[in-house]
């Protein structure tokens, strides 16, 4: 008798270290139209995690759209997550979102068709809660079973966040914990503890509204998710488009329980290994690092949380752990202690 098939059965790679890495997207960057018009207020130039355009003096359009294969075999909390993600991308620009138009990729005759109904729940059930409507969407039959959306929101022109902002003396908060890429490539091999993974999914479908709303009302001046690139590398590019260096602690990165255990069983996503080359020549090492902990800083993160550079004395402001500081310009741009 053949055995039922999981959901991830049906993705060869999770959730956000499905991504191209991230050496591969500055190569497509360069081949994107560059424009002059001046509504557009962010494109593609600092790697942001969305475009803004404005539409009148007072409101600008935040746009942006993200998509992956099931990073957990419940299809529930797979839409619950894919739709967290993709809202992530208009919360770190510290917009509102408003509409979404789902993306979906399925194998109508080798997949469950219950899935589909269940995936399409738990993306709603998000949006809900983001007080985001669902406008539509569009699907195509694909091997593999891809999930998201195309989310749209808005922002002040004058009051939105980017990723090049961040300023010396500044420290950095992060929102959520590390390790999803070990948690979702354990537990697609079965061998990941029940604590561990409940742990990862509750974060996962967890919305980033509230600390994007108290990053701005901090005053913060540089905001990002960490999503496929890990925090190494959204890190490297809110240093690269801000001209300073980010100072990281290892021993302030948080991380769910249970991860350290899966790191030392080498439950790495191949996006560990394109993280690290990709900010490998921009990076130092103060002193030999702890190699378990040194893994969270290139493991793809899916629904990640919020980095942000926050002026310091206002870091309490915002729900997260301070992991670093902001320096001026060195001869890298990230330095771990």
């Amino acid at each position: 008798m053949n055995e039922k098939k999981r959901l991830t059965d049906f993705a060869s790679c999770a959730g956000c270290a499905a991504k191209v890495a991230a050496g591969g997207i500055s190569a497509i960057l360069k081949h994107l139209p560059v424009s002059d018009d001046p509504n557009l207020l962010v494109g593609t130039a600092t790697h942001d995690d969305a475009g803004i355009y404005m539409i009148s003096p007072d409101l600008a359009m935040v746009q942006t759209v993200d998509f992956f294969p099931p990073t957990v075999d419940d299809p529930f909390v797979y839409g619950q997550v894919a739709a967290a993600n993709a809202l992530s991308d208009v919360y770190a620009m510290g917009g509102t979102p408003k509409t979404a138009l789902n993306l979906f990729a399925f194998p109508e005759k080798e997949a469950d068709p219950d899935w589909l109904g269940a995936i399409l729940d738990g993306g709603a059930d998000r949006m809900r809660a983001a007080r985001c409507i669902v406008l539509g969407g569009h699907s195509v039959r694909d091997a593999e079973i891809k999930f998201g959306y195309a989310v749209t929101g808005f922002v002040h022109p004058e009051r939105f966040l980017t990723n090049a902002g961040a300023k010396p003396g500044d420290l950095l908060v992060l929102t959520k914990p590390l390790g999803t890429g070990f948690v979702t490539t354990a537990a697609k091999k079965l061998q990941c503890p029940a604590e561990t993974l409940a742990a990862a999914c509750a974060s996962m479908v967890a919305l980033n509204e509230e600390t994007s709303r108290q990053a701005l009302e901090a005053g913060a001046h540089a905001m990002t998710d960490v999503t496929g690139f890990g925090l190494a590398g959204h890190g490297l590019e809110m240093a690269d488009g801000s001209g300073v260096t980010l100072r990281l602690r290892l021993a302030s990165l948080p991380a769910f329980p249970g991860v350290e255990d899966l790191i030392r069983n080498k439950f790495q996503t191949r996006a560990s290994t394109s993280n690290r080359a990709y900010v490998n020549d921009s990076l130092r090492f103060e002193s030999d690092p702890d190699p378990i902990r040194a893994e969270l800083l290139f493991d793809a993160q899916t629904s990640g949380g919020l980095l942000i550079a926050v002026p310091a004395g206002r870091e309490r402001q915002i729900d997260g752990v301070v992991i670093g500081d902001v320096l001026p310009k060195g001869d890298v741009s990230l330095l771990i202690t």
